[in-house]
């Protein structure tokens, strides 16, 4: 079966399993960004050598082509969207589908060119490559650098879909879960499509195809830690 904004189950049981390998999946007790105590923890930035980026470009590249999402060019946010932006652009040559690539600076450059963006100019229907989405904050920034440039924000790849609240300030000050996720929120309030390698069903799928001693541990805290902070 193919998901029709990402990989087939079988592309997604295969990522997850190379992220274990490659250490980019851990699990454990890791604080996330909105102050939970998350049993596992993707870091992208731990595929840190060529072959581990070259293979991860291809799972992208596979997912996008499943996902049948149409784009004219890519865009990279600052700062690990930039290799993982500029590695699908390579593959996605390889295979035959040449596109331009862009990314931003954090800090605006005052000589040369100048500017904060870098690479092709942007034009016409960008897809946004970034490692995952947590609040959407990211996606927002993105989205308003591509349309103050004239073009078409239209989607985004992420390697992996946590499935879990997202949380929002309010007029308090506090900090509370939402009933959407970023992806969702993403996906429904600001219009793009969203292309995940992966989602947290999978990670769930791929820890109950393996049994015994940790594993068990494993599976047992990320479920509990899904039905807790889970979407739909």
């Amino acid at each position: 079966m193919v998901d029709k904004a990402g990989a087939s189950d079988g592309l997604a049981q295969e990522f997850v399993q190379f992220c274990v390998e490659a250490g980019a999946l851990k699990f454990g007790e890791f604080k996330t960004k909105a102050g939970r105590m998350s049993p596992y923890f993707f870091n992208a930035g731990l595929f840190d050598d060529g072959a581990k980026l070259g293979r991860l470009a291809q799972y992208y590249a596979k997912a996008l082509i499943a996902s049948g999402i149409e784009f004219d060019m890519i865009f990279g946010p600052a700062y690990k969207g930039i290799p993982l932006g500029a590695a699908v652009a390579i593959e996605l040559a390889r295979l035959g589908r040449n596109v331009p690539f862009a990314y931003n600076r954090k800090e605006a450059k005052d000589h040369g060119e100048g500017g904060t963006l870098v690479g092709a100019p942007l034009k016409g229907r960008v897809l946004i490559v970034d490692d995952v989405m947590s609040a959407g904050t990211a996606a927002r920034e993105s989205i308003a650098l591509i349309r103050a440039a004239g073009a078409t924000p239209s989607a985004v790849a992420i390697a992996l879909d946590r499935q879990e609240k997202a949380t929002e300030v309010g007029a308090d000050g506090q900090v509370r879960d939402v009933d959407h996720s970023a992806v969702q929120y993403v996906q429904q309030q600001l219009g793009l499509q969203v292309c995940a390698i992966a989602r947290l069903s999978d990670l769930l799928q791929y820890l109950t195809a393996h049994t015994g001693g940790q594993w068990d541990e494993h599976r047992e805290r990320v479920q509990a830690y899904r039905a807790r902070y889970g979407v739909a």
